[in-house]
């Protein structure tokens, strides 16, 4: 028998909001960009490829990426967390209702909660995870409603602001925004290796254990020219995958060279900001109705 291994608190979704957007999404499913540089084409709203480690489209590349424009009119965010109640309900005294439960990940991209505006996600990615006693860690966010933990003053989150979709900016950093714009979906973080356009391999401030060992990733990027790059490595879910240079686990040394080559290839622009999300046993992406990297165990 299997069980699902690690219980997630909350997850970024990204969902279509329009007829016109879905069939413009259709053409891109199926690890197909339309345009050779979505970076160049004003229209250019999302998409999901396989890249190697050297950020070159690759349909056996053990990276599963997203690129996608938060500025896109054909998508809106929310942060779905794992509560035992509807997202945003109040108790009969007015106080928001917070009661955590734990939560995998495919059952908060299929909850009602994961829903917006009656729509299902096209899109999502595991942020926060929950602690001992089923509560969050970092800062979470979901469209303006606050569920967060103890450290979500000290570690990086990752947010999409609120306003018009030409407006809306993707920002990562540490606790509430100053503009109260900024602080519309945000979800809660760790290491943060990319700061202002500068790289910083952070093998040492994660530990040998979560440096060298712990090494499936899940990560997220800001260039600046403002789009979100989110990216999924997991080589040891993917036994039948051939370890080479180009495709191998991520070491933090490693994802300048992954994410730049993203950037590079898809007319992205420079990074700017880089954020992991949680990762060791849990890094979750769903695009199209597919997930990738569910972890089970033997009991």
């Amino acid at each position: 028998m299997y069980t699902k291994y690690l219980f997630l608190i909350s997850i970024l979704t990204i969902t279509v909001v329009s007829l016109s957007g879905c069939k413009q999404l259709e053409s891109q499913a199926d690890t197909k960009v339309v345009t050779k540089c979505p970076g160049k084409d004003k229209n250019f709203s999302i998409t999901f490829l396989k890249a190697n480690n050297r950020g070159k489209e690759d349909k056996r590349g053990i990276n599963h990426v997203i690129i996608f424009n938060p500025k896109s009119a054909v998508l809106d965010f929310k942060v779905n967390v794992g509560l035992a109640h509807q997202l945003y309900a109040k108790d009969a005294r007015g106080k928001l209702r917070k009661e955590y439960v734990p939560k995998m990940f495919h059952e908060l991209i299929s909850d009602n909660n994961s829903k917006l505006n009656g729509l299902e996600p096209l899109a999502a990615i595991n942020a926060d995870y929950i602690d001992i006693n089923n509560k969050p860690q970092g800062l979470n966010i979901s469209r303006g409603v606050e569920y967060s933990g103890e450290f979500k003053n000290k570690r990086s989150s990752f947010g999409i602001s609120g306003g018009k979709p030409q407006q809306r900016l993707a920002t990562i950093q540490a606790g509430r925004r100053s503009n109260n714009i900024l602080n519309y979906n945000i979800v809660g973080g760790n290491g943060r290796f990319y700061r202002n356009g500068r790289f910083k391999d952070i093998c040492k401030d994660l530990g040998e254990f979560a440096c060298k060992q712990a090494t499936n990733r899940s990560i997220a990027a800001i260039t600046n020219q403002g789009y979100v790059i989110l990216l999924v490595n997991d080589l040891k879910a993917n036994s039948d995958i051939e370890v080479s240079d180009l495709n191998q686990e991520l070491l933090p040394n490693m994802f300048d060279d992954v994410l730049t080559g993203i950037a590079n290839n898809n007319c992205l622009g420079n990074i700017q900001e880089g954020i992991l999300f949680d990762g060791g046993q849990s890094p979750r992406l769903y695009y199209d109705k597919k997930i990738y990297f569910l972890i089970y165990k033997k009991d």
